[in-house]
C-alpha cells in the first residue's frame, strides 16, 4: 500500500529533534510535506548544522511506513543568546566557554578540536585564547603573524582552516616569552579580545579559558553574557577535587554548565585491543551528576592527537574519519544540541526568582 500524508506524518511522530528531545511534528519543525507517487518531500528546521543523524532516523521512519524515496531540504536556525545594548560582540550568536578548575587536563585540544568540529559541519565559527599567560592556538593551530587592521578601529583576527582565530600569542615578539601581567591587564585584554576584533557574523565562539577561578572567569560571568561552559576533567580523583571547584564557580556566578567532557579517559593497546582506564573511571559521570549537567563525551588517550595538536592541524581536520576525530565530532554534536535546548528553553533574558526565598543568592536567574 503507497504512503500517505496521515501515515508519513504518524511516522514522523516518532523521530525526535536532537536538541529538545520531543517529536519533530510536536515541535512544529516538518514544513512543505507533499507525497508523489511514493515519494515523500519535506523541509526540516534544524538548531544546529549536525543533521546526518537527523537524517538517517527521518529516512528510516518514512520508508519503513512504506515511502519508496525520501528528500529533505533542511532549514538551519541556530537559536542566540541573549545579546544586551552593551555587548562587546553583538555578531556573536553563542559564545562557549571552555573550562576546567585543573590544569593540565587538555582543555585547548578539546576546544580547538571541537571548534574545528563545528566548522566542518558548516557552522561559522570563532577560537578565542583566553589563557594569557600559557597561549597553545597559535601552536595547535598553526598560526603565526600578527592581527591587522582593515579600518583603524578593530583588528581582524588570523583565520586557519576557515576558523576566525585571536590569542595573545599572536601579539608577542617572542612565543618563548613570558607574559607578566597583574590581573587588572588580564581582564582588559580580554574585553579587546572580545570588543576589538572584527568577529562579524559568528554561530558560535568558542572560549579556551585558563586553569582556574580567577580573573578571566569572574571577568566574562561579569561583563559578558554567555551562552554556557562546558567543563573538561580527566578521570583521576586528584583532577576532580580542582574541577569541582570550577562548576562551584560558574554556579556562584551565573554561567550555565551545558555539559562535561571526560578526556584521557581510557587508552586502546595496539596489540591485546584491550581498554586501558589508566586514570581510573567514572571521574567525568560524578563531574556531571555535581554539575547536574550531561556527560557530552569520553576521549580516549591516543597519540595521534598530540602529534596532529604538534604539527598544527589538531586531528578533527587532519584525520576527521578516524576514530578518535569521531569521539570529538560527537561531543560536538552533542554540545550544539545543548547549547541549542539552553537557549530555547531560557527564552532570552533574566527571569525573577519568586520562590519567597529559598534561592541563596541573588534573586535574579539567568
Amino acid at each position: 500500500m503507497p504512503i500517505t500524508k496521515d501515515a508519513a506524518l504518524a511516522a514522523l511522530a516518532k523521530v525526535t529533534a536532537p536538541d529538545l528531545q520531543r517529536p519533530l511534528t510536536e515541535l512544529g519543525r516538518v514544513r512543505d510535506l507533499s507525497v508523489e507517487d511514493g515519494a515523500v518531500s519535506l523541509t526540516v528546521e534544524l538548531t544546529s548544522y549536525f543533521k546526518q543523524r537527523l537524517a538517517a532516523d527521518i529516512e528510516a521512519a518514512l520508508k519503513g511506513a512504506g515511502a519508496k524515496e525520501v528528500r529533505v531540504a533542511w532549514d538551519i536556525s541556530i537559536p542566540t543568546r541573549t545579546i544586551l545594548p552593551d555587548d562587546p560582540s553583538p555578531g556573536v550568536r553563542n559564545i562557549v566557554l571552555v573550562m576546567s578548575g585543573k590544569g593540565g587536563v587538555g582543555k585547548s585540544t578539546v576546544a580547538a578540536n571541537l571548534t574545528l568540529a563545528l566548522s566542518r559541519e558548516g557552522a561559522k565559527v570563532g577560537l578565542l585564547d583566553a589563557d594569557m599567560y600559557g597561549p597553545s592556538v597559535p601552536t595547535m593551530l598553526g598560526v603565526m603573524g600578527r592581527p591587522t587592521s582593515a579600518d583603524g578601529q578593530k583588528f581582524l583576527p588570523l583565520e586557519r582552516f576557515g576558523v576566525k582565530l585571536m590569542s595573545i600569542g599572536f601579539l608577542l615578539e617572542d612565543p618563548r616569552s613570558a607574559v607578566v601581567w597583574r590581573g587588572p591587564m588580564l581582564q582588559n585584554a580580554l574585553i579587546q579580545f572580545m570588543r576589538d576584533v572584527e568577529w562579524g557574523e559568528l554561530d558560535y565562539l568558542v572560549l579556551d579559558l585558563p586553569p582556574g577561578t580567577g580573573d578571566i572567569a569572574l571577568t566574562i560571568s561579569q561583563k559578558m553574557r554567555t551562552t554556557g561552559a562546558i567543563v573538561v576533567t580527566t578521570p583521576q580523583e586528584v583532577a576532580l577535587q580542582d574541577v569541582y571547584k570550577s562548576v562551584s564557580m560558574a554556579q556562584k556566578v551565573g554561567i550555565a554548565l551545558l555539559g562535561v567532557v571526560e578526556n584521557e579517559s581510557y587508552f586502546v593497546c595496539d596489540g591485546c585491543s584491550k581498554r586501558h582506564e589508566l586514570f581510573g573511571a567514572g571521574g567525568g559521570q560524578k563531574i556531571a551528576e555535581f554539575a547536574e549537567a550531561p556527560l557530552l563525551g569520553q576521549i580516549p588517550m591516543d597519540a595521534a592527537i598530540r602529534e596532529w595538536g604538534d604539527a598544527g592541524t589538531p586531528v578533527v581536520q587532519a584525520a576527521p574519519g578516524s576514530p578518535i576525530a569521531r569521539a570529538f565530532l560527537d561531543v560536538a554534536e552533542r554540545l550544539a544540541a545543548q547549547v541549542s535546548a539552553h537557549n530555547l528553553a531560557s527564552g532570552g533574558g533574566l527571569r525573577i526568582d519568586r520562590s519567597g526565598g529559598t534561592n541563596k543568592h541573588l534573586p535574579i536567574m539567568r
